[in-house]
C-alpha cells in the first residue's frame, strides 16, 4: 500500500511508548529509527529531538526540516508502520541534505524504501 503523502504523526505518549518498547531500530550519524511494522494503518511517524540538541528555537528547527525531509520521502514509501526519528546532538550542525540523506539511508534498510536508481 502506497502511502498518499500525508505525515500521520504519532501523538500520544502511549503510541511513542508502545513503539520505543515493541519496536527495532536502526541508527546513522545523525538520526536514529525506532519502528513497529503493522499489518495495517499505513506509517505513522514521530519525531523526538531533546534538549541536548539545543535550545526550543532550534529543537523545532531540527523537528520542521525531519518532517519536511519525511514528507519528501513518503510518497515512495510501501508498508504499514509506526516510526519515530530521534535526532542526535551532531544534527544541529549538519545541513538539510545530509539530514534528508540520512534519513533516507535509514529507511532504505528498514524496507519501507526502494532504493532509487540512479540514471
Amino acid at each position: 500500500m502506497k502511502t498518499r503523502g500525508k505525515i500521520v504523526t504519532l501523538k500520544k505518549n502511549k503510541e511513542f511508548a508502545f513503539v520505543y518498547n515493541r519496536g527495532k531500530s536502526l541508527s546513522s550519524k545523525l538520526i536514529v529509527l525506532v519502528y513497529f511494522k503493522n499489518k495495517y494503518g499505513g506509517v505513522k511517524s514521530g519525531f523526538s529531538v531533546s534538549k541536548k540538541v539545543g535550545g526550543a528555537v532550534l529543537r523545532n528547527k531540527i523537528r520542521r526540516r525531519l518532517k519536511e525531509s519525511l514528507r519528501e520521502l513518503i510518497f515512495d514509501m510501501d508498508g504499514n508502520a509506526s516510526i519515530i526519528f530521534i535526532a542526535r546532538p551532531v544534527i544541529a550542525q549538519a545541513p538539510y541534505a545530509e539530514i534528508k540523506a540520512q534519513m533516507e539511508y535509514l529507511l532504505i534498510k528498514t524496507g519501507f524504501l526502494q532504493k532509487k536508481e540512479q540514471t
